[in-house]
């Protein structure tokens, strides 16, 4: 009977420890779940986490790239167009030179066209017409030495052509065409003002003059060859023309002036004798 009782007693002490163990066990397996529950919540914030990060990494790179790649493509455009526009400065340039070369030669090639034709009439003694083309083909794009030769033969064909006309006026005064000596003694001049024969024929033009009653245009002549004319010869001439000028505009006190100043200057001269017999009829009247 106590074996029996003892027995219970083992049983029930073993239920009581079995059920122990069963609460334990429930309630570790609660905590466990309990916790199993707390580590995948953190693990799916984990994982959020972890995805917005690598999203927001994902978006960082590839905005780092796409700038990297704006920068790189901005200064490869930068480059590319200072190269285009350095190529099209480039390209104005030679295409400009181009023109200009191509001027050069059209304006070369012209010019010695002109120059043939210029030369033509140096060879063949056309004077006139030397005269007259030389202001056209001054213009061209002559060579220096064409430049000289060519001013050198306009020179020496307008010096021919003064000469000339200064022995046509000289023929003209002493048959009296006077119109006609004014008109070739002008165009003498005209060509070669500075010749050895300009005194005379400015002498002979203002004695033209004087014949037609154009001694106002005599009188400056006539001054300037009897105070600095390059021919001494003419000198005498020209100061007696001068005052025989002035008594026919009847200007008395600058003729009385005029035949003294030629009576002291040139008082061996062969016009002497007149102008004193002029200078007592002029101060006896006036």
């Amino acid at each position: 009977m106590d074996d029996l009782d003892e027995e219970l007693r083992d049983i029930k002490r073993e239920i009581i420890e079995s059920r122990g163990l069963v609460i334990k066990t429930n309630n570790l397996t609660n905590a466990l779940a309990a916790d199993l529950k707390t580590i995948g919540r953190r693990q799916q914030t984990f994982e959020r986490r972890a995805f917005w990060n690598s999203a927001a990494a994902n978006v960082l790179f590839v905005v780092v790239v796409l700038g990297v790649v704006k920068v790189s493509w901005d200064f490869r455009a930068d480059s590319v167009e200072r190269e285009i526009t350095r190529s099209q400065t480039e390209g104005k340039r030679l295409r400009e030179e181009l023109d200009g070369v191509q001027r050069f030669e059209d304006e070369r090639a012209r010019a010695e066209s002109a120059a043939a034709t210029f030369y033509e009439l140096i060879r063949t003694g056309k004077r006139k017409e030397l005269l007259e083309g030389y202001e056209a083909v001054a213009k061209e794009r002559l060579t220096r030495a064409e430049r000289a030769f060519f001013g050198d033969e306009v020179k020496r064909a307008r010096g021919q052509l003064s000469v000339a006309a200064y022995h046509t006026g000289i023929d003209q005064v002493r048959t009296g065409k006077w119109q006609e000596a004014v008109a070739s003694l002008e165009d003498a001049l005209r060509n070669d003002d500075a010749g050895t024969h300009a005194p005379a024929a400015r002498l002979a033009l203002a004695q033209a003059y004087r014949k037609l009653n154009r001694q106002r245009d005599a009188i400056p002549l006539l001054v300037k060859l009897s105070e600095a004319s390059a021919d001494p010869e003419v000198q005498d001439d020209a100061a007696f023309l001068l005052s025989e000028c002035l008594v026919d505009i009847q200007a008395w006190n600058d003729a009385k002036t005029a035949l003294r100043t030629f009576l002291r200057r040139f008082p061996q001269s062969s016009f002497a004798n007149d102008a004193r017999m002029t200078l007592a009829d002029v101060e006896a009247k006036h």
